[in-house]
């Protein structure tokens, strides 16, 4: 995803690195390499030079200050090449936001209507079985209504979502009238107790009036209080044409790109805030009904600029996993009881949250562009040692020495599962990898910590003083990530860069405040002070 865009500020990146001062040369070849690489991304002309001339006016004659003082109180080092992403980060995140993704809810006891509008084929009746399921999430009684009477099998597609989800539907086969079956919706709605109807209005091939006069007209009779347009992200600056003519006649709440995770350009998710005055208020990023995602413009500016998404990761994690059972493996884990069977259950969580390139792409760990082995990785891995797994007997997979003892388990696992004997022996090298990291991320609050079980894993070590400072380590594989290369230390990534990163994340320990450290200071220096006096006495 937003491989042509990361291309270009990759670039830029690696020209500024070294630089003291950032002169106008500098910064001329630097945006050579966005302009080419926002254009072949889709991104409109007139856009990319208005983004371009602000990154200039920005960073032109800018002086870098070799440190600086964070909030914490921390000295932070700082490169022109920081300086030039941060510039840009900025820029992208204010052309794309600012979003509010909380849907206008109607007062009353009236329920609240959102009109999901779009062409044919962009994924709008699926779309709106996911935005039904994000809201039952928050607690809301959603109701779906089948007003598209046009394309074939749409109403019996909307009653299958709707079954899935255990949500109500309102359909009406014999009807021809879309206006009168989205009254009858809101109707229903209200006998239903229902605070939200969500209308799957139909589509046309391409915008003509028919279209645009049937959606005016349910409009008017339901008054909905969200009207969000559903655009194909992989048809790029049509998307945007699309989303400015929906604009124009219906004034759009928001916009809602689908298949983003088969766009490698990205350039309309950049390029509608600031082309319609419509923001992009949802993501969907997959085929499964909890795959879409709340819009948020600093994340996504930090992924093109390959700086990966740590609050969406954090999301992602909270969304799959169960924090009591977390807390409870995490605290086995310590004393040293980590099994295959937890790592059996590791790689099914990472299966819950998506492709593993996916997953990959919010660890801030690639700047420079995804190594290929990681960028093409898929589920077809963690299904082969899935299978090698269930082919060990239990007492295997909770003593793994066993293998050691006798070797001829091996052979047995490998004709059991139809896989070789390499194959089951580079598992368990991996899986003792994943076993001695454990240890090693629980001495530690860096990165990982924040997530759910990893961050109890923390906490514990220091309940038992075994906390060790100190950066993180190589990591061998990620938890249930087998078949990963080798990952960087988090020597780049200073912790204060993470705090950022995670600011406001459910379970993310905030740090000491300035004052706080000058004055934990004072009190160890005058308690050295005191020891020094007892002793002189003595």
């Amino acid at each position: 995803m937003f491989e042509t865009l990361q291309k270009g500020f990759s670039k830029a990146r690696q020209r500024l690195r070294g630089e003291v001062e950032i002169d106008e040369s500098v910064i001329d070849a630097s945006l050579r390499d966005i302009r080419l690489s926002l254009l072949e991304a889709d991104v409109d002309l007139k856009l990319t030079r208005s983004f371009l001339d602000r990154v200039k006016e920005k960073a032109l004659g800018e002086v870098i200050q070799i440190s600086a003082k964070s909030k914490s109180g921390k000295r932070v080092r700082i490169s022109a090449a920081d300086a030039f992403v941060k510039i840009c980060q900025d820029e992208l995140t204010a052309m794309m936001g600012p979003v509010n993704t909380e849907l206008e809810m109607a007062s009353g006891n009236v329920p609240t209507g959102v009109m999901m509008v779009g062409l044919n084929g962009v994924g709008k009746t699926t779309t709106t079985g996911k935005l039904a399921n994000l809201l039952k999430k928050k607690g809301h009684k959603p109701l779906l209504c089948a007003a598209d009477i046009y394309r074939p099998a749409a109403i019996e597609q909307l009653q299958v979502l709707a079954g899935r989800l255990d949500v109500p539907v309102y359909a009406d086969f014999n009807s021809k009238d879309a206006v009168g079956i989205c009254k009858a919706a809101m109707t229903e709605a209200r006998i239903r107790n229902c605070d939200i109807v969500l209308f799957d209005t139909a589509g046309r091939q391409t915008v003509d009036d028919t279209l645009m006069t049937e959606l005016q007209d349910i409009k008017a009779a339901v008054k909905p209080k969200n009207i969000f347009l559903v655009a194909d992200a992989m048809i790029g600056q049509d998307a945007v044409i699309t989303a400015r003519e929906f604009h124009q006649r219906l004034t759009l709440s928001g916009v809602v790109l689908t298949k983003l995770d088969g766009d490698a350009r990205g350039g309309a998710a950049i390029s509608i805030k600031e082309a319609t005055g419509a923001p992009i208020k949802f993501l969907g990023m997959g085929e499964g009904m909890d795959k879409l995602e709340e819009f948020r413009p600093d994340g996504l500016a930090s992924r093109i600029l390959g700086m990966g998404d740590v609050v969406g990761l954090v999301k992602d994690f909270e969304q799959v996993v169960d924090s009591d059972k977390a807390e409870k493996d995490a605290e086995r884990m310590l004393k040293g009881k980590f099994t295959m069977m937890d790592f059996l259950d590791q790689m099914q969580m990472i299966k819950k949250m998506g492709s593993l390139s996916e997953l990959m792409e919010k660890l801030p760990f690639f700047q420079d562009g995804m190594p290929d082995e990681v960028k093409n990785m898929d589920g077809s891995e963690l299904v082969k040692i899935e299978s090698i797994i269930h082919s060990m007997t239990r007492k295997e997979r909770i003593d793994v020495s066993l293998f050691d003892k006798q070797p001829t388990r091996v052979e047995r696992v490998a004709k059991g599962c139809g896989r070789t004997v390499k194959d089951v022996q580079s598992l368990l090298e991996r899986f003792k990898g994943v076993r001695d990291m454990m240890g090693a991320i629980g001495k530690q609050a860096g990165l990982l910590s924040k997530i759910p079980g990893m961050k109890q894993m923390a906490m514990a070590k220091q309940m038992k003083n075994a906390m060790a400072g100190g950066g993180m380590p190589g990591m061998p594989g990620m938890p249930g990530m087998p078949g990963m290369p080798g990952l960087p230390g988090m020597g780049d990534f200073s912790e204060e860069m993470l705090q950022a990163a995670v600011a406001g994340s459910p379970g993310v320990r905030k740090s000491q405040s300035g004052k706080e450290k000058s004055r934990n200071k004072q009190k160890r220096k005058s308690a050295k002070q005191a020891r020094k006096k007892g002793r002189k006495k003595r």
